[in-house]
């Protein structure tokens, strides 16, 4: 059985924990950093080593270890999900791009913003110091990222 999620080190680990920095000022990942394709990450700090992991994903199918955190885009970037921002929430310090109450809805909504927030690339969306996910800002909106099943659903 071919290994479907690798466990990243060296190199690897570092250039992810450099991107990671840059763009969020997130400087320490207290434990593993899995890849499970060629994007997806995971976060993993349970009590598995990596010989435990391969030696269990070749008895069985394992989906998924850890949680997903972020995913690596095309350009280099890094996207955080809901829950990668809010795994890191106390290191994250850099694009955080904080939105009036009156977008709080529109945005869990899953909408994107129209608005100039003066930012490029990947954002961290705050209200009231809650991380309400990641958008990608460019001049004249935010685009949003939130998965469908966790989008507030319309009031009838």
């Amino acid at each position: 059985m071919i290994s479907q999620t690798k466990i990243l080190k060296g190199k690897e680990r570092k250039e992810i924990e450099t991107k990671l920095e840059e763009q969020f000022g997130i400087s320490k990942i207290p434990g593993e950093i899995l890849m499970r394709g060629k994007e997806r990450l995971f976060f993993y700090s349970g009590n598995l080593n990596s010989d435990s992991i391969k030696n269990l994903e070749s008895l069985v199918f394992i989906e998924r270890i850890g949680i997903y955190f972020a995913k690596m885009e095309e350009n280099g970037e890094i996207r955080l999900s809901i829950d990668g921002a809010q795994i890191f929430k106390e290191q994250i310090s850099k694009n955080i791009f904080q939105i009036p109450k009156e977008l709080v809805e529109k945005w869990m909504m899953g909408n994107e913003l129209n608005i100039k927030s003066g930012m490029k690339g990947f954002v961290i969306i705050s209200y009231n110091n809650e991380f309400l996910g990641t958008g990608k800002a460019s001049e004249e909106k935010i685009s949003n990222f939130i998965p469908k099943n966790r989008r507030l659903k319309e009031k009838r």
